[in-house]
């Protein structure tokens, strides 16, 4: 079998075997796998039409061309499966339970809150927990994800359920969606004054896709108004329906602000649990988990919430979670009481990483620092690898040319209090669209105060950057003010996204549209030495304009555009326009080639406004 040649390039052979590469791999990671070298797989590129060197990360799609052009499967492997593989090198098991089925032992299950926006999801969840978080929140938007335990009482038991707190805003859809992820049973709170609302199908939709069972928590029942059967038969559009309609999901009214029926509430969690759920872990084994929230203190370093999901957490314990690692040196439970050990569902705060994790992340403890930081260091190192390949626009040799021309874009450093808050924003202000003209590129994000490093980053990057209920640290605003680095400070989500997006639309270039303003049509020619060739014509629609752009028809062609209507006669006078049945005498510049039955049209180039 001949090697197969691309653009004169011997190939190495391939017999369609399976090549497993990580995203965001390098053509000399690709070469290494094949044996080949990685300086004629770029030749090979380039001729295919792709410019790229031998050691950046490249995407998918390109990985995938190559190994199609040299007879090879590529296999780009998904960053779970990478992760499971990284662990296995580790001789370490992720999200299975170790030991026998004796060793397994009921766990309390783990409650999200969801629902639309002023539904009073806060207002439940601080009537659950007896405090009081909602009235010092800017914009009445739960900005930070706790969690917590509450005991609650079936068949005279005393019964554990764990609440995690998450934020209602519908730029939060990220960490929304992870919350139903590390949920069991999601509460979907819906008022019964207003009814199904569009976040409300969101939330239900994030709670069926993470296969959750679902409890709806109808509130505000002691409102006029109020009609909790109307929501029960609006729910049944969306697969819920309640069990008096012979259905299997349980409905409970309640009023969060009146407190009344919360205990019927928690009772139907618990007898949803039961019923449609297996919840035991095994206590005796090293704790895993996932990290709900995780945020910079100033006086404790990184501080994440975790919630244990099987296992047992214990201070003195070496952790790894995401990318972040370290040792447990104390735990702290929602009344910042210190904890010993957690057991499966409870969470706590843990002190003691060397940096900050990512909502979501899961974490898990090993047997000593050394591992921890090794899987540490290789996670960072595969993210980067796969963030510098998603974020590199592919250029091809066609439209090289454009990609060298200067592009509109506007670079943001985002800095927040905590994790979950800064990837939410992130995702939220990506997604705003205002066309291919202008990007939006996050240079860098992370949490805590704005730092001297970040505005020497924006000074370098043309940057602007932008805080998120935090403030410049130190001699940072200073520096900012000496750089002239525009520093933006919000505390309410809606600001940002609205600012961010009029900033992009302030980068477009204007777009403009052609309006037609006249057509008139050439009854005679005259030629005079000193302004050229008068048309005497008669406008047979709308208005003639002079200095307005004009093009000239004949036999329903154009034979020439861009023309200026330069002057204007009606008789022996000079006049600025002409309308529709009268007659006038007209030149167009220096051109002469005008005959009669020639239609002259005029336009104007107007200012599109955008949408």
């Amino acid at each position: 079998m001949q090697a197969p040649s691309v653009g004169g390039v011997r190939l190495p052979k391939g017999s369609g075997e399976v090549v497993r590469l990580p995203r965001g791999a390098s053509l000399t990671d690709f070469a290494e796998k094949i044996g080949a070298n990685p300086a004629a797989l770029v030749q090979v590129l380039f001729h295919l039409g792709e410019m790229v060197t031998a050691t950046q990360s490249v995407s998918d799609e390109i990985l995938e061309l190559l190994g199609s052009e040299m007879n090879y499967r590529v296999n780009v492997v998904s960053p779970e499966e990478e992760d499971r593989e990284l662990l296995e090198a580790f001789d370490i098991t992720y999200g299975e339970d170790a030991g026998d089925e004796d060793d397994l032992v009921v766990r309390p299950p783990v409650v999200t809150v969801m629902g639309h926006v002023d539904h009073g999801k806060t207002r439940l969840l601080d009537t659950i927990r007896k405090s009081n978080v909602h009235e010092g929140e800017a914009g009445g938007i739960t900005q930070h994800i706790g969690a917590y335990q509450v005991t609650a009482q079936l068949e005279g038991n005393d019964r554990l359920i764990t609440f995690i707190d998450t934020p209602g805003h519908e730029a939060f859809t990220a960490m929304r969606a992870r919350g139903a992820n590390s949920t069991d049973i999601a509460v979907i709170v819906v008022a019964a004054d207003d009814g199904v609302m569009p976040q409300t199908v969101e939330a239900i939709n994030h709670a069926q896709a993470a296969g959750a069972p679902i409890v709806v928590a109808v509130n505000k029942i002691d409102k006029e108004g109020a009609n909790p059967q109307k929501i029960r038969q609006q729910l049944t559009e969306y697969n819920l329906v309640a069990e008096e309609y012979g259905g299997d999901t349980m409905f409970v009214d309640i009023s969060a602000r009146q407190n009344i029926n919360i205990d019927g509430l928690l009772e139907a969690i618990l007898l949803t649990a039961d019923a449609a759920l297996d919840l035991r872990a095994n206590p005796a084994m090293e704790a895993q988990g996932v990290a709900i929230e995780a945020h910079l203190d100033r006086g404790r370093g990184p501080v994440a919430t975790v919630l244990v999901q099987r296992g047992t957490l214990r201070v003195g314990d070496s952790i790894v979670a995401g990318d972040a690692y370290g040792r447990v040196r104390r735990m702290v439970d929602e009344h910042n009481e210190d904890v010993i050990e957690a057991y499966p569902s409870r969470p706590v705060q843990v002190i003691g990483l060397t940096s900050v994790p990512g909502a979501g992340d899961t974490f898990l403890v090993v047997d000593e620092d050394r591992v921890a930081r090794q899987i540490a260091e290789r996670r960072q190192a595969r993210t980067r690898n796969a963030l510098n390949a998603s974020r590199r626009k592919r250029v091809s040799l066609e439209d090289l040319d454009e990609a060298l021309k200067e592009t509109s874009q506007l670079n943001l450093i985002i800095k927040g209090d905590n994790s979950g808050t800064v990837e939410a924003l992130e995702a939220a202000l990506l997604k705003i669209d205002v066309g291919d003209d202008v990007q939006l590129h996050v240079v860098h994000r992370g949490v805590g105060g704005v730092t001297e490093s970040d505005i020497n980053l924006a000074t370098a990057e043309n940057t602007i950057v932008l805080g998120f209920n935090v403030r410049a640290e130190g001699r940072a605003t200073e520096l900012a003010n000496r750089e002239g680095v525009e520093v933006r400070y919000y505390t309410v989500i809606y600001q940002a996204i609205d600012e961010i997006e009029q900033a992009l639309k302030g980068m477009l270039k204007p777009e403009y549209e052609e309006v037609q303003l006249g057509r008139a049509e050439v009854r005679d020619v005259f030629k005079s030495s000193k302004v050229g060739t008068i048309a005497g014509c008669l406008v047979m629609s709308g208005e003639l304009k002079r200095n307005s752009k004009a093009r000239l028809i004949r036999d329903n062609v154009v034979v020439q555009e861009s023309l200026t209507l330069t002057s204007l006669r009606r008789f022996k006078d000079d006049v600025t326009e002409v309308r529709e049945g009268f007659e006038c005498g007209l030149t167009l510049g220096n051109y002469g080639d005008l005959r009669v039955d020639d239609v002259i049209e005029t336009y104007e180039m107007r200012e599109k406004p955008r949408n």
